[in-house]
């Protein structure tokens, strides 16, 4: 009797892989214009108020209960700073001081956090075919790092300092990565938490906003208006409750290979719209992670 495929190789864990990774991918663009003008705080606290009225109106859609218990909105508030307030305010200060691709390369490091939180608190193991996918992948990751470094027209101070950011991004996201694999996620309805949870953080973001910056600023261009619904709506409401739901069927360690191929669909993506130039070490990077990744996903028992 032959086994039946890896969880993770099926059409309802690869369509969604796909569509994160597409969408994540395509932010990058997006969020370059979003700090052109605005305070990155005040936009991001625009795109997470979209994003959670979005989440919400899902959940009322589908029924799902609106109003979570004191501890349900305890955990939403928590998820919500974590990934919404500090994940998201550091990933846009880094690019102030690094390009773009450089910070979405650092986030591909995601995996490992997410690897070494889920065995300590969810008590995963990584299997030994997801531990090689993993170091293959990030060996493309570093290649991939070396090209985006080198062409980054920022000093040392300005690199280590975007880099340092990057990395606490990475922690932060992490983290409520992880929550999203406890027994308490799976008490609560996931789109009434993500609402929430994005809603609570577009407040913490405004009230950070009023107290470094100032009163609330909007650009009135179409591209930012057209921007700031995009990102709130798929680039948040609907990846995240993919991504999330993504964690609680395969699992942090190999959810967070979504953030391995994102650098990749960036690059892909800046070819067709920057005119970016492909070398032979951002190829031999983006091969290698792609080896990893189909090392990692066809992996019988990746969390045991």
């Amino acid at each position: 009797m032959s086994e039946s495929p890896p969880q993770s190789t099926r059409l309802s864990v690869l369509i969604p892989f796909a569509l994160i990774t597409l969408i994540w991918g395509s932010t990058w663009l997006v969020i370059k214009d979003q700090i052109a003008t605005v305070p990155a705080s005040w936009s991001i606290a625009y795109r997470f108020a979209i994003g959670g009225a979005a989440m919400l109106a899902w959940a009322w859609m589908r029924k799902d209960a609106l109003w979570l218990s004191a501890r349900g909105m305890a955990f939403a508030a928590t998820l919500g700073f974590a990934q919404f307030v500090l994940n998201f305010n550091l990933v846009y200060r880094a690019e102030a001081h690094i390009t773009s691709g450089v910070v979405a390369v650092v986030f591909a490091l995601l995996l490992v956090p997410n690897a070494i939180l889920a065995r300590i608190f969810l008590g995963q193991h990584m299997g030994r075919q997801l531990l090689i996918g993993s170091v293959v992948a990030i060996a493309g990751v570093a290649l991939l790092f070396v090209h985006e470094a080198r062409l980054s027209a920022a000093g040392t101070r300005e690199t280590l300092i975007g880099i340092g950011l990057s990395l606490v991004a990475v922690l932060c996201a992490s983290s409520a990565n992880v929550m999203q694999g406890t027994r308490t996620a799976r008490r609560h309805p996931m789109s009434s938490v993500i609402g929430w949870g994005m809603l609570t953080g577009a407040g913490f973001n405004a009230l950070f906003s009023m107290a470094t910056v100032g009163p609330p600023t909007f650009d009135a261009r179409p591209s930012y208006t057209i921007g700031l619904l995009y990102l709130g709506v798929f680039g948040s409401a609907f990846a995240f409750s993919l991504y999330f739901r993504l964690i609680q069927t395969i699992g942090p360690a190999k959810a967070a290979y979504t953030g391995v191929l994102i650098p990749v669909i960036a690059m892909l993506l800046s070819t067709l719209f920057e005119g970016y130039v492909w070398s032979w070490l951002a190829a031999g990077g983006a091969a290698l992670v792609m080896a990893g990744l189909v090392i990692a996903l066809t992996a019988r028992r990746p969390n045991r």
